[in-house]
């Protein structure tokens, strides 16, 4: 309807003028952009007509009426714009050509999103005619690194998955082995809310296999992990604390085109010192003079660890037992997810040394925890008002849930790999040689090994605990309790081995 006005009012002026010969309007449209980006959309038009008689209106589709941008009068109309874009655009006029031929009358668009992408028209009137032509804006988003993971089957073949969420448009998921490509046994796709598209798919291989699974955008660099399979994973036998047992180290951290699994045993190093002097780690396997410390090994080296601050004002502590607040009582203000708002420290801080600490993850009033985080960091500051992901680059280093898969664990908040775990640990033993480079889990209960890390530490690190979001199980730090040396016990019962001293726990079953 508007157009037709534009144009009656034109016949009235004026007469019918061409309006190919009058007035010329050209577009270019831009190369891909990603989601959150800024991009400018180019458009000029002439000849140059006086601005009080210039009309400019950017539109999509056939919003006509309720344009992203509309300038009349010499001035920028709100009335009727598209509410989406409010906010987000500019609008730039000037003459970008000696003599005034050609008027540059682009948009400039910030934050782009998903739903930003398709055609975009830019419309120009001046009193004698009217012009217009499209470009099409096209959005993209790099997804989240792969994640693998290995389930073997009785008959010595492993069923991996390969999972990525975030990317746009559908990206390409491509499996190989050593260099050739293979065929997959399912591929799907889905969408989240907000547009951006997830990929899982799942091969079945010999377990001797070095398998890759490649994701990306077609005209962009693809993001890969790389698994090399071993033995199968078995339960370690339950030992006491002074014996080996049948404990069975079982890890596998997948960074892009970097292997980090070996038969059963996985180690995890990376390089890099930040600008305030985080410890550093390295890639590499193992060495093999390093071997990890058995459980009953790690235990003689048991430290009672406290908590930093008991006055936290995002848990609820008592003593050693701490859980996340209710969020009725008291809203989270950064959302359900968990972050470094509900972390806390724990001393003494370690800058030297061997240590151990223990932490109790199931109750008898409550279900095993499902939601936890458990290591060390170097940060110092105050971790509520960190606005970072905590990893390895920035001073965190901890084994977590895995909030999708309660048959797996995660290292660090942005893992590139799920640890398989046939049972969630009611118990973690933590131990630290910080000489030596080795951070190492235990489950208690199993006396066996979930996992052990080689990383060069700079600098004090502390504890670290996080007792998540929404999990009513509490998590508590377990204390150590000395026997003398006649053999009589504190507060404790059954047999005292003095030169491994028994762990005593009291049991605190009311909610906290």
């Amino acid at each position: 309807m508007g157009r037709w006005m534009i144009l009656l009012f034109v016949m009235l002026c004026g007469g019918f003028v061409s309006v190919s010969n009058s007035l010329s309007v050209s577009v270019e449209s831009p190369p891909a952009v990603n989601q959150g980006h800024t991009v400018n959309l180019p458009c000029w038009y002439g000849p140059a007509v006086k601005e009080e008689d210039l009309e400019v209106r950017w539109y999509r589709g056939d919003q006509f009426e309720t344009p992203i941008i509309h300038y009349k009068h010499k001035k920028l109309q709100q009335e009727s714009l598209d509410s989406s874009y409010i906010g987000r655009v500019s609008f730039g006029l000037k003459d970008e050509s000696s003599g005034g031929v050609q008027i540059f009358v682009g948009l400039t668009l910030e934050n782009v999103t998903i739903k930003d992408e398709g055609d975009y028209t830019c419309y120009v009137t001046s009193l004698q005619s009217y012009e217009s032509a499209s470009l099409q804006l096209t959005v993209t988003e790099t997804g989240s690194q792969p994640v693998l993971s290995p389930v073997w089957t009785e008959d010595n073949t492993v069923n991996v998955s390969c999972e990525s969420e975030g990317w746009y448009p559908q990206p390409v998921l491509s499996w190989s082995d050593q260099k050739q490509v293979k065929t997959f046994k399912s591929l799907t796709y889905s969408n989240t809310s907000s547009g951006l598209v997830s990929v899982h798919s799942w091969i079945l291989v010999p377990s001797s296999s070095e398998l890759s699974c490649s994701v990306g955008l077609s005209d962009k660099e693809k993001k890969e992990a790389r698994l090399r399979l071993g033995n199968p994973p078995q339960l370690a036998e339950r030992k006491s604390d002074s014996s080996l047992g049948g404990w069975v180290a079982f890890g596998l951290l997948l960074i892009a085109t970097v292997v980090l699994a070996a038969l059963g045993l996985w180690w995890y190093r990376k390089k890099g010192k930040s600008a305030h002097d985080h410890p550093e780690e390295k890639e590499s396997l193992l060495p093999d003079e390093v071997v990890p410390h058995t459980i009953s090994a790690a235990r003689e080296h048991y430290v009672n660890v406290e908590l930093e601050n008991p006055n936290h004002p995002y848990l609820k502590i008592r003593g050693t037992i701490l859980r996340d607040n209710n969020p009725e009582d008291q809203p989270f203000p950064d959302g359900e997810e968990v972050t470094c708002l509900t972390a806390i420290r724990g001393t003494p801080g370690f800058s030297s040394g061997k240590h151990y600490w223990e932490v109790s993850l199931a109750r008898q009033s409550t279900a095993i925890k499902q939601s936890w985080w458990l290591g060390v960091t170097s940060r110092i500051e105050s971790l509520q008002e960190l606005k970072i992901t905590p990893n390895t680059s920035n001073g965190f280093w901890f084994l977590s849930s895995s909030p999708k898969r309660p048959d797996h664990l995660k290292f660090s908040a942005e893992s590139k790999a799920l640890l398989f775990v046939r049972s969630r640990p009611e118990t973690v033993g933590v131990f630290l040689d910080y000489d030596k480079g080795e951070l190492s889990f235990y489950n208690v209960e199993e006396s066996s090994l979930i996992v052990s890390f080689i990383v060069t530490f700079t600098g004090q690190v502390f504890p670290f605990f996080n007792p998540g979001k929404g999990d009513e199980a509490p998590m508590e730090i377990l204390h150590k309790r000395e026997c003398s040396q006649s053999g009589e016990q504190q507060n404790t019962t059954g047999n005292c081995n003095v030169s491994t001293p028994l762990m005593s726990v009291v049991t605190h079953d009311e909610k906290i």
